[in-house]
């Protein structure tokens, strides 16, 4: 089977994900070189992309919406990669005019060679890149600029629950949030079984775990929440069918299901959901895997119907 993605594809058939190249981070005091001030960095994503996601959620959750403008490629990507162009849903580059996605990253290092992915956050000070690192983002966001988040934003990445979330955000990435992409992209069976038996050991755990509490962790809501929100609101649109990853669908599951709705109907989080997007890029980006381009009409989900979830702690 030849590989959606040569580059980040072993020997032995697994996908190995990227190192993300540009990791700048921002700092309230400026001690890391990239200060956060309101206005000076553009924010860079895709409707379509989880890691992106993220970002998107935390920014509004946060009211940093004047303070990191911020620009929605084109869902769909092809050989020359994420574009922005005028759609619905997305549009052209207000501040470099950039074609594509990958002059941001070329401007920055004229010698990169990686996939060009979003998010990644632009300085407009220096002219390149601080960040294509995902999980970076959202935790400078949180941490870095307070002073220009709303006066009554959640605090999604408390100090005494950081080693709590630290530790459940690696075991949700390891075999979630990147688990779907390691069987999805796997071009061996070995790999795609160790992928998805992975994948869905996770989730039973994730179901238990969620019997009991209405959170992740600490009661509240946190970082580790939109984290997995954003893998699963994906789930049975695409993951499940386009990434192989039937064993079971997230419907279910009664716990997850009800955990992925109490997040969706709050505020911050249905706003950023985009089905059409998400569809039309997994569906019509990835030739390998759906070489018909054809984009499913469903599933018809209610993401709507009551969660029965405000009694848990």
């Amino acid at each position: 089977m030849t590989s959606q993605f040569p580059a980040e594809t072993s020997k032995d058939g697994a996908f190995v994900r990227q190192r993300y190249q540009f990791r700048g981070r921002l700092s309230a005091d400026g001690s890391s070189g990239f200060p956060s001030q309101a206005g000076r960095y553009h924010l860079y994503v895709s409707l379509a992309c989880p890691w992106a996601h993220r970002a998107i959620i935390v920014r509004e959750l946060l009211g940093l919406q004047q303070a990191v403008p911020m620009t929605v490629v084109d869902p769909v990507r092809d050989e020359r990669g994420w574009a922005f162009r005028e759609g619905p849903g997305h549009g052209r580059d207000p501040v470099c005019d950039f074609q594509f996605l990958s002059e941001a990253y070329l401007r920055t290092d004229p010698g990169y060679t990686g996939r060009y992915t979003v998010p990644c956050l632009w300085d407009t000070v220096t002219g390149r890149l601080v960040s294509n690192n995902y999980p970076d983002l959202t935790i400078d966001f949180e941490t870095q600029f307070t002073a220009f988040q709303r006066t009554d934003a959640p605090d999604l990445y408390p100090e005494v629950l950081r080693p709590e979330i630290d530790a459940i955000n690696e075991r949700i990435y390891e075999d979630v949030n990147n688990g779907v992409y390691k069987a999805g992209f796997a071009t061996t069976q070995e790999k795609y079984d160790e992928a998805v038996m992975a994948l869905f050991a996770r989730l039973d755990a994730l179901e238990a775990h969620l019997s009991t509490q209405r959170y992740l962790v600490g009661g509240q809501l946190s970082e580790a929440d939109i984290r997995l929100f954003t893998t699963l609101v994906r789930f049975d649109a695409v993951y499940h069918l386009h990434f192989k990853c039937n064993l079971r669908r997230l419907t279910d599951y009664p716990h997850l299901w009800g955990y992925a709705r109490d997040l969706y109907q709050r505020p911050g989080f249905a706003s950023t959901v985009d089905f059409d997007h998400i569809k039309r890029h997994y569906y019509l980006t990835h030739e390998r895997l759906n070489p018909s381009r054809i984009v499913p009409r469903g599933p018809l989900l209610d993401w709507n119907a009551p969660h029965g979830r405000g009694q848990l702690g």
